[in-house]
């Protein structure tokens, strides 16, 4: 039986929300893109698609660093183009995602609106910016929003952080 799986997470920008990623252990790939759910959030959202080694990383893990590198707790006029959600591919996970959030609420001042939405359909970023961050991370971009997403990881994350990313 495989232990690799896999989750959507869109959180933002996807340039840093795949940097976040790729920095895990236990991370096989991340595709960068744009992701699609059910009426009525069919609109489709920046995004990733994080491929993972459950024997290596927990799908809890995962949700615990997508709810605190990105702000799942605040709404904007952007928030369709940039949806704060998880996109489930099957009913495990996404009972499972659903308790992981509550469980995780008590980190938060505010309520979390991340969504949890069934995967529709996804729609890879152009080749010229994927891998963003690893193709270039002196970009003013980069260490503007992605440096301090990394360096809060090392910080917190330390057991499941690729200390050579």
């Amino acid at each position: 039986m495989s232990t690799i799986q896999k989750i959507g997470l869109g959180g933002g920008c996807h340039w840093c929300t795949e940097a976040v990623f790729q920095s895990l252990n236990g991370v096989q790939k991340v595709e960068q893109g744009y992701i699609s759910s059910t009426v009525p959030h069919t609109v489709y959202s920046e995004a990733v698609i994080v491929h993972f080694d459950k024997s290596i990383i927990t799908l809890k893990d995962l949700i615990e660093v997508h709810l605190h590198t990105h702000k799942s707790t605040s709404t904007h006029s952007f928030r369709t183009k940039y949806r704060s959600a998880v996109y489930y591919f099957n009913i495990e996970d996404k009972h499972s995602c659903e308790v992981y959030i509550q469980e995780l609420q008590a980190d938060f001042e505010s309520s979390i609106i991340t969504f949890v939405l069934p995967f529709d359909s996804f729609k890879a970023s152009r080749e010229q910016i994927r891998d963003y961050y690893i193709k270039d991370p002196d970009r003013p971009f980069c260490k503007q929003y992605i440096h301090p997403k990394l360096q809060f990881l090392r910080q917190k994350y330390t057991r499941i952080i690729n200390p050579d990313f």
